[in-house]
């Protein structure tokens, strides 16, 4: 599935008619120099199990979510937030382009996302409730609002409650709505959308602790980005100590899998194959 996407991906580069002579190259940068795809994997997943027929009619959409995500990563890196000098791997689009750059290409591919699904070969319905859905969640009501609260409360300490609303919003929402999305293209039932967005929410607290796990133990080689990076945030590993956050780890993960089990069938298959790829750690 994840070549399949890849492929799809270099194949479908954004395309801009303009005398600019980089604003095309700044756009594609940052997408095609690789990343995790965990999202639009989680969605093609989601369609692949319960309605194959809807697979290649949900390649814009994933593009979208990956998209989206992307420019949240790209204005994460800028000087007024993080200032990181590596992303994926490769040096961070401030860096190469230019800040204003940057903060236009973040702009472009977060509206593009939504141009995307809108011209996606699925019924109007459909469209609507996807774009309602990665609106929701990837904007003032997930992780726009999440990353509010991450800058604004640097120096200052959260409560684990107060940290876990942060990064559900901030992490969380964006992972639950890739997995509701899939299951709005299969046209599944409400209460099997329910149960994918709680198993997203649990998922990404974990994406999450394992992140700052990975942020105080591993190196810049390995993740692609800056690490150690988290002196003054609010992390697990800051609240909770490398053994409360590794304990949160296991806890977590334990649940996960419960939940993987539950969905049965296909479902289970597929979310247990994405799961092992990307959560190989066991801290």
């Amino acid at each position: 599935m994840l070549e399949l996407f890849e492929e799809y991906l270099k194949n479908n580069p954004i395309k801009v008619e303009s005398f600019h002579p980089s604003f095309e190259e700044t756009l594609n940068n940052m997408l095609l120099v690789g990343g995790k795809r965990f999202r639009p994997l989680l969605l093609l997943s989601v369609v692949n199990a319960l309605a194959p027929q809807m697979l290649k009619n949900s390649f814009d959409v994933a593009l979208g979510v990956e998209c989206l995500h992307t420019y949240s990563l790209i204005h994460d890196d800028l000087p007024c937030m993080d200032n990181s000098p590596l992303r994926r791997g490769h040096p961070t689009l401030h860096t190469i382009y230019g800040e204003a750059a940057a903060v236009l290409a973040g702009d472009a591919l977060n509206t593009h996302a939504f141009y995307l699904i809108s011209n996606s070969r699925l019924s109007s319905d459909v469209k609507i409730e996807l774009v309602k859905i990665l609106g929701r969640d990837g904007g003032t009501y997930g992780m726009v609002l999440g990353q509010a609260i991450d800058l604004y409360f640097e120096q200052k300490k959260l409560s684990i409650d107060e940290l876990r609303f942060l990064h559900i919003h901030k992490t969380a929402k964006l992972i639950a709505a890739s997995l509701v999305m899939g299951a709005v293209i299969s046209c599944a039932k409400d209460d099997l959308k329910e149960k994918l967005y709680d198993f997203g929410i649990r998922l990404g607290l974990f994406f999450q602790v394992r992140d700052d796990l990975l942020d105080a133990l591993s190196s810049e080689e390995k993740e692609g980005k800056k690490v150690q990076n988290d002196g003054a945030k609010n992390s697990f590993v800051n609240l909770l100590g490398i053994d409360g956050a590794k304990a949160e780890f296991a806890a977590l993960k334990k649940e996960l899998q419960a939940d993987i089990d539950s969905f049965g069938g296909n479902l289970s298959v597929a979310l247990n194959a994405v799961c092992e790829r990307y959560f190989k750690e066991d801290f």
